[in-house]
């Protein structure tokens, strides 16, 4: 998995040949006439800026919208590696609920001396305000995302995302953007639909309803504001669903629910997807400059009157840190092995790992412990010399703020550039439904690409793109 290994080739083998996965598509490809391609990639962009498919970059001085970048090449997996797949986030997604029941409870798993009690108790993402409290349905993590690697040696876990994994449109349009410029190849190439996770999505949340709940619960999603940089996909789900999209000032407590403004007087709210950080939730209970949140909303959560999604302090299964340890918490919880594997990681805190860490900089990636975004990391086959020096500084002032794994030698497909094909390091960020009727994946997910020759860092906020998954069906 080191830097320097031949990257695992999606498309082609080793002997340049197309694998099974990609035979179809190929043979479709090659009767392409290249000049309409070329005219199908530029009318794909402007399609994405007329539907207004952007997010914000924030930098020092002001929010900068930006297009995402779309390829028009799929990425392909087959039936057997997807059947694989699936087996291994189920366990991982159970593993992740079971352990934050725990975490809010009796904490065995810390009682047992599987992970040590610092790493929750020094986490601003723990929240003693949850302690003993259980969520509707003893459902924690409503939605995952669960972001995948593939190198030679298979697909591993690069990091967990439970707190409000975002996304989920862009897998989305990059479908339907596919369909309305290639109807052809959809009747060629069997491939497993995507275009019903909303629908899938209302039904799992209308599963984890409150005690208080009468007849159909009523499902919102609560956002910052226009202003807020994922604010495209949350007006888009809750369109989609057929849900209410509301801001915090559209809701206040009434007789100890949470309800909602409408043309008819104050609603109860029932189920509320929130993509408004914990901190912001409840000004009574957390940060009282809040104007984002709903103040009272955690007393009525506490009473069974509403169900939050994803529950609030759910954000330490995003911890890199916790990250580190789940092997350990799958078989805990699970009396399994993992199906899926972590990267190979170094946690800072550890005073071997330390040292192995300042010792080989220039060959690892080192992440801060709560960062995301592709921010607040180290690259060290990219980075000069004195970044590096000036990263070892940052490590040796705080090491239980980081971790480190080696530079993998992710997987590479295909993008559409004015030369032709041509490989590009990616990832894969699956989305989970979890309810108590149970784990729904749905078969594809966001495949995010480095577009960049070379480059490892996908993230749209570091210039990468996404493309469109496909799932083959059986």
């Amino acid at each position: 998995m080191a830097e320097g290994a031949k990257p695992f080739d999606e498309m082609r083998n080793g002997d340049g040949g197309v694998r099974p996965a990609y035979r179809s598509y190929c043979d479709w490809f090659e009767q392409q006439d290249n000049d309409l391609l070329k005219r199908k990639h530029r009318d794909a962009e402007d399609q994405f800026r007329r539907t207004g498919i952007t997010f914000n970059v924030y930098g020092e001085d002001e929010a900068e919208e930006r297009l995402i970048p779309f390829d028009m090449v799929p990425r392909v997996i087959d039936a057997a590696d997807w059947r694989k797949l699936t087996r291994g986030i189920e366990q991982r997604v159970s593993a992740l609920n079971a352990f934050m029941y725990d975490l809010y409870h009796r904490q065995e798993i810390i009682r047992a001396g599987r992970i040590p009690e610092r790493l929750f108790r020094q986490n601003d993402a723990w929240l003693s305000n949850m302690v003993g409290l259980t969520p509707p349905g003893s459902v924690y993590t409503h939605i995952v995302g669960i972001d995948l690697v593939r190198t030679a040696d298979g697909f591993f876990v690069l990091e967990d995302n439970a707190r409000t994994p975002s996304g989920v449109s862009y897998m989305l349009e990059n479908r339907e953007t596919m369909m309305a410029m290639f109807p052809d190849l959809f009747m060629q190439v069997p491939v497993e639909t995507v275009s019903n996770y909303p629908r899938r999505l209302a039904k799992s949340l209308a599963a984890c309803a409150p005690p208080k709940c009468e007849g159909k619960p009523l499902v919102a999603v609560l956002t910052p504001g226009i202003y807020n940089s994922a604010y495209y996909e949350h007006a888009f789900l809750a369109d989609q669903m057929g849900a209410e999209l509301v801001e915090g000032s559209d809701l206040r407590v009434v007789d100890g629910r949470v309800t909602m403004r409408t043309t008819r007087g104050y609603e109860p709210v029932d189920v509320l997807y929130r993509r408004v950080d914990d901190e912001f939730l409840d000004p009574l209970t957390f940060n009282p400059d809040s104007m984002l949140g709903v103040p009272g909303i955690m007393d009525v959560y506490r009473s069974g009157g509403i169900t939050i999604a994803n529950a609030p302090g759910t954000g330490v299964c995003d911890d890199k840190a916790i990250y580190s340890f789940m092997p350990d918490i799958v078989e805990f919880y699970t009396g399994e092995k993992p199906l899926l594997p972590n990267v190979e990681t170094w946690r800072c805190a550890e005073e071997d790992s330390l040292k192995y860490v300042l010792d080989n900089l220039g060959e690892l990636v080192v992440k801060e412990v709560h960062g995301s975004g592709g921010y607040g990391m180290l690259i060290g086959p990219t980075s000069t010399k004195a970044e590096i020096e000036d990263f070892r500084k940052k490590i040796q002032a705080n090491p239980q703020g980081y971790i480190a794994q080696p530079t993998l030698s992710l997987s590479t497909c295909p993008i559409f550039t004015e030369a032709g094909l041509a490989p590009r390091h990616v990832d894969l960020r699956p989305y989970v439904l979890v309810s108590p009727d149970g784990i729904d994946i749905t078969p594809g997910g966001l495949t995010r690409v480095a577009l960049e020759e070379g480059s490892l860092v996908v993230n749209s906020s570091q210039g990468g793109g996404t493309k469109d998954t496909w799932v083959l069906k059986e």
